[in-house]
């Protein structure tokens, strides 16, 4: 007996494989779906082989593996709601002085939010992707929780924050339980031609990691209204900069300027359009608001609390106390400084158990 019709995100990688092979193995009625949610002519920097997720070899990967375990591939056209939600929001991030994680707008905005509607269409009750992640129903506060996955050097739940309860509720998330190694080794298994498929690492629509060409042919007509402005050192002008939205806080190459010393981008004015530079203590901070919150485990904070935040992807989570706490914002004070707080970057809140608490976009650090 079928356990349900479960949509199945299906990238063509190595991870979304064996997340629809364990659930067809289950018992669920699997149905691959691989959204193409844009493509090199449109993006540009396109390699002289094209792969990568959107790739045509990804989608031909993902209905192989479809084919192969016996059920039903799709291929969906999001392209213009990826268009609107992701690409548009990331160049007005880059063009505003700010540094965004489009994989947080996407997986909420596209991953999940559209992929439902897909998901209603076909009558589905579930849908399921291969990131690393746990998903639990906690039947004290009737919420359900997003709590970190058994391989912590995988786990992706940072940039899942955005996942609302009725995502969360829908969701199945099959490799929550497994480390990488174990789902290679589950692939064999399942004998998959994604198997030794290598992970994916720039930002998909990015594929050659140049954000200064994308932003270029993106916007053309806005990145030249910005134009340059001047680098500011201790308050004086020591040089000119190329346009803001080629800097990012915490940056040290491509600043153009020979002080004998290392210096950083500590930040970035859009309002005067300047870019401040500073050694590496000038990027130590210990408080960051943010904004666009969205509370995941909890239905809020409290002040005075003590919690656990990430500041990005790579961080490992430093302590810190919740100063104030309402529906769309949010201050953290930290234990210890914190490099580079980046206004557009997530701060994501954790429990000591490893659920996610909160999330949002930082304001600013200070």
């Amino acid at each position: 007996m079928s356990k349900g019709r479960v949509i199945v995100a299906m990238s063509g990688g190595v991870d979304s494989s064996v997340a629809a092979a364990l659930l067809h193995d289950e018992g669920y009625e699997v149905i691959g779906i691989t959204m193409k949610t844009w493509g090199f002519m449109e993006v540009g920097g396109a390699p002289k082989h094209e792969s990568g997720c959107c790739s045509l070899d990804a989608i031909f990967d993902a209905k192989n593996v479809a084919t192969a375990l016996g059920f039903p591939h799709y291929t969906v056209d999001f392209t213009k709601a990826f268009e609107d939600a992701v690409i548009d929001n990331f160049v007005d991030e880059y063009l505003h002085g700010r540094t965004p994680n489009p994989c947080v707008i996407c997986n909420r905005k596209i991953k999940w939010e559209e992929l439902l509607k897909k998901a209603d269409a076909l009558d589905a009750e579930f849908v399921s992707t291969g990131h690393y992640a746990n998903v639990e129903f906690n039947p004290q506060t009737m919420r359900y929780c997003l709590k970190n996955s058994s391989d912590r050097g995988k786990d992706q739940t940072y940039a899942l924050w955005g996942l609302t309860q009725e995502s969360l509720k829908r969701t199945i998330f099959p490799l929550g339980v497994y480390n990488k190694s174990e789902v290679r080794s589950l692939a064999e298994k399942f004998r998959l031609k994604t198997a030794s498929k290598p992970d994916s690492q720039e930002i998909c629509f990015v594929a050659d990691n140049n954000y200064e060409r994308f932003l270029r042919e993106k916007a053309p007509e806005v990145v030249n209204n910005i134009g340059k402005g001047d680098i500011i050192l201790n308050g004086k002008k020591i040089g000119e900069h190329r346009g803001i939205p080629f800097y990012t806080v915490g940056q040290r190459k491509g600043l153009g300027i020979a002080l004998g010393k290392p210096v950083y981008v500590t930040k970035i004015d859009y309002n005067n359009n300047t870019i401040e530079i500073g050694e590496k203590e000038d990027l130590m901070q210990k408080n960051l608001v943010a904004e666009e919150v969205n509370y995941v485990s909890s239905e809020g904070l409290r002040p005075g609390s003590t919690v656990i935040c990430k500041i990005r992807y790579s961080d490992k989570g430093s302590l810190a106390e919740v100063v104030s706490a309402g529906k769309d914002s949010f201050e953290l004070k930290f234990n210890e400084t914190k490099s580079a707080i980046t206004p557009g970057q997530s701060a994501v809140i954790y429990d000591e158990q490893g659920y996610v608490l909160a999330g949002g976009i930082i304001k600013k650090g200070f």
